[in-house]
């Protein structure tokens, strides 16, 4: 075997998102994989990893497109994570969410299949599976029924779904897990920790009023920190089993009031909180954490980042991004309207 033929090789689609950026660099720092990725939009989370990384340029709703880079890339491992990924933009365009999620993640999948590759591919849904999340339910186990309250929640279940069916039907090597929320630098708008800390840092930069726009404060999530995130994502792949399924989370809830409360008390301003019901989401769940230990115990990984540290990172972002005028150029209400 020449050294060549060796490494490892690693794709993942959507590499300059949120969530994928963070993963590149995890690899990149953790293994002697050569990393790839499918790119479709802003590339400047990715800017510093440029010449470590090898970038396609695509959009992954034709399937010719997705079997050319899995035949160029040949990749091992396939960490698929390109995604619409809000849940509100889903309730104002469900199907924009609903053909976008789907089709990529088939194509990923039917690729791999007609090209017959070994690749083991993360099949990444999410804890909007679950919906709507009773008391006797908690923590939230993977055997928990799915009963999605958003359209985003039912791309995610048909996801999931498309990995048992591909690995039941063909043999992909497709492990799936159900993350739960993550925040971290890099998120963007429509996300609760970015929303506030964007807020924050505008007042502190004078742009606006010292006044925070919420919604339900009082709504509890299970967050982790993306970092963590990206690492349980590796070693869900490389030590997961194909065809089971695995909750990711910290196991503990957090309000948006907790956030939020973080937030000021790191800023210092004295701000004014203003309730806005259009943020009030219909069908909120009033509490959800996830139960981990069946991925703890199949990786043993641990969260390890707390939840201060996340908050201060992600103000730390948001003020670079005010600071340099470099945030979202595409806000919520303006990407609706590009995607209808």
């Amino acid at each position: 075997m020449t050294h060549h033929e060796a490494i490892l090789r690693a794709l993942i689609t959507g590499i300059s998102g949120f969530v994928g950026s963070h993963l590149a660099e995890y690899l990149l720092g953790h293994t002697d994989w050569q990393v790839a990725g499918t790119v479709y939009g802003r590339l400047d989370n990715i800017a510093h990893l440029r010449d470590r990384i090898t970038v396609y340029p695509a959009e992954l709703s034709r399937l010719e497109v997705v079997r050319f880079i899995l035949e160029e890339a040949q990749p091992d491992y396939i960490f698929h994570l390109a995604a619409q990924p809000i849940p509100a933009l889903s309730r104002l365009d469900p199907w924009f969410t609903l053909e976008n999620n789907i089709r990529a993640q088939l194509n990923v999948l039917e690729a791999v299949a007609q090209l017959k590759l070994a690749s083991r591919v993360l099949v990444v849904g999410s804890a909007e599976e679950y919906g709507k999340i009773l008391p006797e339910d908690l923590p939230v186990d993977e055997e928990t029924p799915l009963r999605p309250v958003t359209p985003y929640g039912v791309s995610k279940v048909t996801q999931d779904f498309l990995g048992l069916q591909y690995f039941l039907s063909y043999g992909v090597a497709a492990v799936r897990v159900r993350s739960f929320n993550h925040v971290g630098p890099r998120q963007r708008e429509g996300f609760v920790a970015a929303d506030f800390a964007k807020q924050i840092a505008e007042i502190e930069a004078g742009l606006r009023p010292p006044q925070v726009v919420v919604g339900n404060l009082a709504a509890g999530r299970d967050f982790s920190d993306v970092r963590d995130i990206v690492a349980a994502y590796y070693l869900a792949l490389t030590r997961g089993e194909p065809g089971e399924v695995y909750n990711i989370g910290s196991g503990n809830s957090y309000t948006a009031q907790t956030l939020l409360d973080t937030f000021i008390r790191l800023s210092a301003r004295a701000v004014e909180i203003v309730p806005d019901p259009a943020r009030m989401r219909p069908a909120d769940i009033p509490c959800m954490t996830a139960d981990i230990r069946k991925f703890q115990a199949r990786t043993g990984w641990q969260p390890t980042i707390p939840i201060e540290q996340s908050m201060a990172d992600v103000l730390a972002y948001w003020r670079e991004q005010v600071r340099t005028g470099a945030g979202d150029p595409t806000p919520l209400e303006l990407r609706i309207q590009q995607n209808k």
